[in-house]
């Protein structure tokens, strides 16, 4: 008999690791991702017009592809708006559909704190979705989604978490991400990458150094390169450098809106306004003041401004 005990009922590690390698989610069809993309356009740009999420979602199920399954999922996320008035709890029981980093930015974007926005959270799973579509890598993603963490200050912990369970990371690359949450804030991100990459393993084996215990090496001898120039620098010069030097795409920025725009015809109305009270005014000082046409059957006979 085995000298290691377990408790009853549950299962041994063999059995365990088979079932999460079965539970691990698995990529969609591109055609999936187009429409994801679509959608998420619509209602970045819907939403900014302050129209309720309840209501696109009635509207666009009938716009996006029948074949697809994203009519069915979107069907599940109409039926928890009504219910909570939250999209997250959904995205979160449908993991097979929507990944974890996704939920996570949602999640994000439906926090009291207003933060983080939901436009913004709609803006970055487009640009993500569309890079899946033109064939991202896996370095390419892990460094896209890192980045959304440091731009938009999310957290580290929970975002490495969810970014770890994407279905394009294997099992090395979850381990590692899994590993650097007990790392960031103490060690630097580019000595991070650069330790993980092929261009630290050419440097051991060009000195003779054995590579034994050493990686996974997930990245390429050019990300390593460009990792080991920026050390001692802000993260993000080394993403502006990888975006430059290997094509990674950028993290969507959102563009403030100027809040003088509005400022001229709002002084304008208030204009009017104090130059109507100030008429009032000066009648009720000359005594000459007819309250009678205030009367709600001389109401259309003012010319207030409205």
């Amino acid at each position: 008999m085995s000298t290691h005990s377990r408790r009853p009922g549950n299962p041994p590690p063999s059995v365990v690791r088979r079932r999460q390698a079965v539970t691990r989610p698995q990529p969609l069809d591109e055609e999936e991702y187009i429409e994801q993309a679509h959608l998420y356009e619509l209602l970045r740009l819907r939403t900014a017009e302050q129209m309720p999420i309840q209501e696109l979602l009635e509207q666009l199920r009938h716009e996006v592809l029948a074949t697809t399954k994203l009519p069915m999922a979107m069907e599940y996320l109409l039926t928890e708006v009504k219910h909570s008035g939250l999209l997250a709890p959904a995205m979160q029981r449908m993991g097979h559909y929507f990944t974890d980093f996704q939920t996570y930015l949602i999640r994000q974007s439906e926090e009291d704190t207003g933060r983080f926005l939901m436009g913004t959270a709609l803006q970055i799973m487009e640009a993500e979705v569309k890079f899946r579509i033109q064939g991202a890598t896996p370095a390419g993603m892990f460094l896209f989604q890192f980045e959304v963490l440091c731009r938009n200050r999310l957290s580290y912990d929970k975002g490495l978490t969810a970014i770890s369970n994407d279905p394009i990371f294997d099992d090395d690359w979850s381990k590692w991400i899994l590993g650097m949450r007990a790392q960031i804030g103490l060690v630097e991100l580019s000595d991070l990458l650069f330790l993980v990459s092929d261009e630290y393993k050419r440097r051991l084996l060009e000195a003779g150094e054995s590579i034994e215990n050493k990686g996974p090496f997930l990245f390429g001898e050019k990300e390593g390169r460009i990792a080991f120039a920026n050390r001692r620098k802000d993260p993000l010069f080394l993403f502006g450098a990888l975006q430059r030097h290997l094509g990674y795409p950028k993290v969507p920025r959102i563009i403030k809106t100027d809040p003088n725009v509005d400022l001229v015809p709002q002084l304008a109305r208030r204009l009017e306004r104090l130059e109507a009270r100030i008429g009032l005014m000066e009648e009720e000082r000359r005594a000459g003041l007819d309250i009678t046409k205030f009367y709600e059957q001389n109401k259309h006979r003012l010319k207030l401004p409205e």
